[in-house]
């Protein structure tokens, strides 16, 4: 058991053969309740969630074969946000188990159903991989490992119109930003002769008289990086994909595949931002994106009226919010900027999968995702309305929620970086968002319920419910455990 604790990066295959023994246990028991699968996977889960707090890094893991796979806090950190969007991934998936049997099963109740169970095992390897990736072909593998499953999860329900749709979409334009992602790497190959990070830092510190094809790599990387994370212009496929896809996978769209895609970016984007020649002309880019970003997505969520479309131009402004900590270089503040996008990123986990289980349960019984079906909700399931207000006006960054303190931290890093053009974006953005988020509210405790009969909830939902409301509040008033794990 001590070697293992000592060898972080089994971690990863330890949840891959987990997805192995799931996909086996699927395929030799036909008539069993496709619900088993994820509930040992939950099971398996928790257990290298245990083990990741117990972890400990080799001090000659820097000058091994290891030297590409990183091990400080925030690896570790998003290690554990992917492990726990991936469990909360699955209860909702045991919640959405009816929609699923309606739009894929054949013959079967459950046919076809175990699969959805399994697959989110294998992104929450690719995901806890790159998380550590500090060297491109590592962190193309584990890029490719998560957004080819979710090729699949994407178009799941395979008889519905919206879903396939969604699929198509996200194929063809995931495809198209993998291109430019590479290509970028080649670039940066080409000028360097490195893939390692680290080495590529200081390759690009002597570098004379390349500075337009440095900037041209950086573009076609943040290209790349952009669609993984939603940023304007890069965002065209989100409404529609987040609409489409099964609600569960649209969750994990919004937390997971943005916190990759946001660890590999702080980790990509240090190399080229310490190059002082040139950092000006990075930064203005960068700057651009995250203007438009922070404007659009909130502008463009206030007409919407489906709340699956509303949360995906929500997740399109927070990307905005991210980026900003990204532009930041600061002064006096304790936290670096990517830490802060970490934080940011742990709060989000909790008041988006507290809004996307409530809009599971709710779209199983009302079959509906229209922010109309919330109507009177406080009178069909109080529990559930309470928690929906939680997410949203932590959503929105009401004070006294973890949403707030994430706001709180990316204003501060824009103050001490003198970000005063971006800061007044963010803060007309963030009003905006308390227009649209609380009009959720209102349909919640100010319209008549459509239908009077009683929300059930499971167990096991109702459990993953209490936690992230409790946790939503609890961090709000006391980070003090996300910021030891961040800084410890």
């Amino acid at each position: 058991m001590g070697n293992f604790l000592e060898a972080p990066y089994l971690l990863e295959a330890v949840v891959v053969v987990l997805g192995l023994a799931l996909l086996m246990l699927e395929a030799f028991l036909p008539k069993a309740d496709k619900r088993l699968v994820a509930y040992i996977a939950l099971f398996g889960l928790a257990g290298v969630l245990v083990a990741s707090f117990n972890m400990k890094a080799p001090e000659n893991l820097e000058h091994s074969f290891w030297s590409f796979y990183a091990t400080d806090n925030l690896a570790f950190f998003y290690k554990n946000i992917a492990v726990l969007a991936t469990m909360l991934v699955i209860v909702m998936a045991i919640e959405y188990t009816p929609v699923l049997e309606k739009y894929v099963s054949q013959g079967s109740k459950q046919g076809g159903l175990g699969e959805f169970f399994c697959l989110p095992v294998f992104v929450c390897a690719g995901l806890m991989w790159m998380a550590s990736a500090k060297e491109f072909i590592t962190i193309f593998v584990s890029l490719e490992t998560v957004t080819i499953s979710f090729y699949v999860l994407v178009a799941y329900m395979r008889r519905n119109v919206g879903s396939l749709e969604a699929g198509v979409k996200y194929l063809i334009l995931g495809a198209l930003s993998t291109g430019f992602f590479v290509y970028g790497v080649t670039w940066v190959f080409g000028l360097t002769g490195e893939t390692h990070l680290e080495k590529i830092g200081i390759a690009l510190q002597g570098l004379e008289g390349s500075d337009s094809a440095v900037l041209f790599a950086f573009t076609l990387i943040l290209v790349g990086l952009g669609f993984k994370v939603a940023a304007v212009p890069f965002h065209v496929w989100v409404p529609d994909v987040y609409q489409g896809a099964p609600t569960p996978v649209t969750a994990f769209l919004s937390v997971g595949s943005k916190a990759a895609g946001f660890i590999v970016a702080t980790r990509i984007l240090q190399p080229f931002l310490e190059m002082e020649r040139l950092h000006s002309s990075f930064t203005t880019i960068l700057v651009i994106v995250t203007g438009a970003t922070i404007l659009f997505g909130n502008f463009a969520a206030i007409p919407q009226t489906n709340f699956k479309r509303l949360l995906a131009y929500s997740s399109i402004s927070h990307a905005g919010f991210l980026l900003l900590a990204l532009t930041c270089t600061p002064d006096q503040f304790q936290l670096t900027p990517g830490q802060v996008v970490a934080f940011y990123l742990a709060t989000y986990l909790l008041m988006t999968m507290l809004c996307f289980l409530v809009l599971t349960i709710v779209r199983r019984s009302t079959e509906s995702d229209e922010i109309a079906a919330f109507s009177g909700l406080h009178r069909r399931s109080p529990f559930l309305a309470f928690a929906l207000l939680i997410g949203v006006i932590s959503l929105a960054g009401v004070p006294l929620t973890a949403g707030f303190l994430g706001k709180f931290f990316v204003f501060t890093l824009a103050i001490d970086s003198g970000r005063w053009i971006l800061l007044a974006f963010a803060v007309v953005g963030a009003a905006s968002g308390f227009y649209y988020y609380l009009k959720v509210a209102r349909a919640m405790y100010w319209e008549e319920p459509t239908e009077l009969a009683a929300i059930e909830i499971s167990p096991l939902a109702r459990l993953a419910l209490l936690l992230l409301i409790i946790a939503t509040i609890v961090f709000g008033v006391y980070p003090a455990p996300i910021l030891g794990l961040l800084t410890n």
